[in-house]
C-alpha cells in the first residue's frame, strides 16, 4: 500500500535518510522505532511532500508521491499527524479539526460525517469543541491533533510520536484509539520512542538508526530481542 524504495533525503552534506526501504501493507499497523534524530520524522515529512526526497521512490497504491504537493498527497489518502501536535492554540477545537478537512472543503456532508466519527473517537472533544485548543490538557490536545488528521480522511495515517509528553494513563488511552482506527480499516504507520506500548499494538516494526533501517521484524521478536529491550524498553 505505502512503499519506500531506497529513499534518501539530504540537508546539504548531511544525510537524514540513507537508502530507506520499508512498507506498510493494507490494514497493517507498522511501528518505526528509533531515538531522537534517527530519521523517523524525516520519513514522514518526505512521504507527505513537505521534504523533497533526493533519491528513491515512495509509492502509495502504485502512485508515485515523490514530487507531489502536500495537498495532493492528502487528497490521495496519506495524512500525517505531526510530532508536537502543531495546533493553533487560540483557535477553537472545532476550528482546528476543520482545518484537517481543508482539501475536502467542498464536501460539507462528508466533513460532517467525519466530524461525527471524530467525536465518537474522542467524546471529550465534542464537549469542548468551542474551547480554545491551547487551553486543553496535553492529552486532549493530542486527541485534537489525531482528530484533525482523521478529518483528512486518511487511508494511510502517519502518526509521529503521539505519546510524547503524556502521562502513562493518557498514553494507554491514545494507543487504544490508534488501535481502533486501525481495526476500522485505516493503515497506520506509527513513529514512537515508547517501544513497549507501540509493539503491543503493532503488526510489524522497523528500527531506524542514523537514517538507516537496521532491523525489521514482528513485535514478539522485537520484544524478545535483548538489544531492542536494552535500547528502547529499558529492561
Amino acid at each position: 500500500m505505502l512503499t519506500f524504495e531506497n529513499v534518501s533525503q539530504h540537508y546539504g552534506s548531511f544525510r537524514a535518510l540513507n537508502g530507506i526501504s520499508l512498507q506498510a501493507k493494507e490494514g497493517e499497523l507498522v511501528v518505526l522505532l528509533g531515538a531522537n534524530g534517527a530519521g523517523k520524522s524525516t520519513i514522514f515529512l518526505t512521504a507527505s511532500g513537505l521534504n523533497k526526497a533526493t533519491g528513491g521512490s515512495i509509492r502509495f497504491r502504485n502512485q508515485e508521491l515523490v514530487g507531489m504537493r502536500p495537498s495532493q498527497v492528502v487528497q490521495l489518502g496519506v495524512v500525517q499527524c505531526p510530532e508536537g501536535r502543531k495546533l493553533f492554540p487560540q483557535m477553537s477545537v472545532l476550528q482546528n479539526l476543520m482545518l484537517g478537512a481543508y482539501v475536502h472543503r467542498n464536501d460539507k456532508a462528508g466533513n460532517q460525517r467525519m466530524l461525527d466519527d471524530v467525536f465518537q473517537l474522542f467524546p471529550i472533544l465534542a464537549e469542548r469543541k468551542d474551547q480554545a485548543a491551547g487551553s486543553l490538557s496535553g492529552g486532549q490536545q493530542q486527541m485534537v491533533a489525531i482528530g484533525r488528521a482523521m478529518m483528512g480522511r486518511p487511508q494511510a495515517l502517519l502518526l509521529d510520536e503521539p505519546s510524547l509528553g503524556l502521562a502513562p494513563l493518557v498514553v494507554k488511552q491514545v494507543f487504544e484509539v490508534i488501535q481502533r482506527i486501525n481495526r476500522a480499516g485505516t493503515t497506520v504507520v506509527l513513529a514512537e520512542q515508547n517501544a513497549y506500548a507501540a509493539l503491543k499494538i503493532a503488526h510489524r516494526a522497523y528500527v531506524i538508526e542514523s537514517g538507516r533501517i537496521v532491523m525489521e521484524g514482528d513485535p514478539a521478536s522485537m520484544l524478545g530481542n535483548p538489544d531492542i529491550r536494552k535500547a528502547y524498553i529499558g529492561a
